[in-house]
């Protein structure tokens, strides 16, 4: 019996959507929330964007942007695409050549911005290019980019300007047969974008990407993104995600995973249930989780691990958890399994034995999963 089905409160219906194809990643339909960043480096640099990628993908992304400036850019896309572990995606502004250029460099697929790409003639050109190389695209409205028309209509951008955007490039796309497509209507003010993307959820079917654009840095981004992707993908809107932070794309990555962790969306390496410490606290709780976060990053497996300072809650939710360990006197605190108190360890040696046990127990889950498979 499912957790779900149990507490119909954590359910979260998923809008339906078509799904489409970017490379070998399904999106939209029943596939999984897919989490995607976007590479800093200068593109012409091959051999720096692709170790940002690996990097990226080794984090867990599914997809990876590449910005397209300029023609030379277009041109190290062939070996990008080439040697990439994971679909990538060509970001293409202003020049409708760029994205003819990187749909036959093997793009899987083009994002166009409405506001910037050019004359109707021109996207059907890159469309044309799509279409011939098996590519998808992706329609990226922008509240800081919109189309003259759209401003002086609305007299400033909005959620409505935003939807309209996007309705009047999926129409380009369709009344030309193209229906690989994907869209976003993404502003740096959360609530216009959550107005925005609301709208566009009820007016099309197209896997919808999320995103709060330009959210800031590592911390306040974190915490708009949290907000305003959080919110939306509660409601059951979204297909697949970037969290735009000024930071490394893989802590991007990591702030995608862990939003869609929070609400039971997907799941990926260990959930740390960890408390905030205080003065019942039995051992060094901050110092232990920091630790342990970065020991456990190699574990792949969805899991669950709670450290809890002391007895006054750490029993309970250690009722919850794959390993637990609660803090106690004496030194020492008690280790957990499958929810059970299981035995006694002493603080020093805590970090390397919920280690080994952690690893125990996800080899124990890919073996249980892999059978189930067979």
């Amino acid at each position: 019996m499912s957790l779900n089905h149990v507490r119909p409160w954590r359910n979260i219906y998923r809008r339906k959507s078509r799904q489409i194809m970017v490379g070998n990643v399904a999106v939209g339909g029943d596939a999984p929330i897919s989490v995607q960043t976007m590479t800093n480096t200068i593109t012409t640099d091959v051999k720096a964007t692709l170790d940002q990628i690996i990097r990226a993908a080794e984090a867990g992304a599914d997809i990876v942007r590449v910005s397209v400036p300029d023609e030379a850019s277009a041109k190290a896309m062939k070996e990008i695409c080439r040697e990439s572990p994971v679909p990538i995606v060509a970001d293409i502004h202003f020049h409708y050549k760029r994205g003819i250029e990187a749909a036959e460099a093997g793009a899987a697929c083009l994002r166009i911005n409405p506001g910037n790409i050019g004359s109707e003639d021109r996207v059907k050109e890159v469309i044309r290019a799509a279409r011939d190389h098996d590519c998808s695209i992706r329609i990226g409205v922008n509240a800081g980019s919109l189309e003259k028309h759209l401003l002086e209509k609305y007299g400033e951008p909005t959620p409505d300007a935003m939807v309209e955007s996007g309705l009047d490039h999926i129409k380009v796309l369709q009344d030309n047969d193209f229906h690989a497509f994907k869209i976003s209507c993404k502003a740096s003010d959360v609530f216009m974008a959550a107005a925005a993307y609301q709208a566009l959820a009820e007016a099309t079917d197209a896997p919808i990407h999320l995103g709060i654009t330009e959210a800031g840095g590592l911390t306040s981004g974190t915490i708009k993104s949290a907000i305003g992707l959080g919110n939306l993908l509660w409601m059951g809107i979204g297909d697949t995600i970037r969290v735009s932070l000024s930071a490394d794309p893989v802590e991007e990555v990591k702030v995608g995973f862990e939003i869609l962790k929070s609400l039971g969306l997907r799941h990926r390496g260990v959930n740390i249930i960890s408390c905030p410490s205080c003065a019942r606290q039995g051992f060094d709780v901050i110092k232990t989780v920091e630790v342990l976060e970065q020991r456990l990053e190699h574990i792949k497996t969805p899991m669950s691990l709670s450290i809890i300072g002391c007895v006054v809650n750490g029993p309970g939710e250690a009722l919850m958890t794959d390993v637990g360990f609660t803090g106690g006197g004496a030194g020492n605190g008690m280790v957990y399994l499958a929810g059970k108190a299981s035995h006694k360890m002493s603080n020093d040696q805590m970090v390397e034995h919920i280690v080994e046990e952690v690893e125990k127990k996800a080899a124990e889950i890919a073996a249980r999963e892999a059978q189930a498979a067979e």
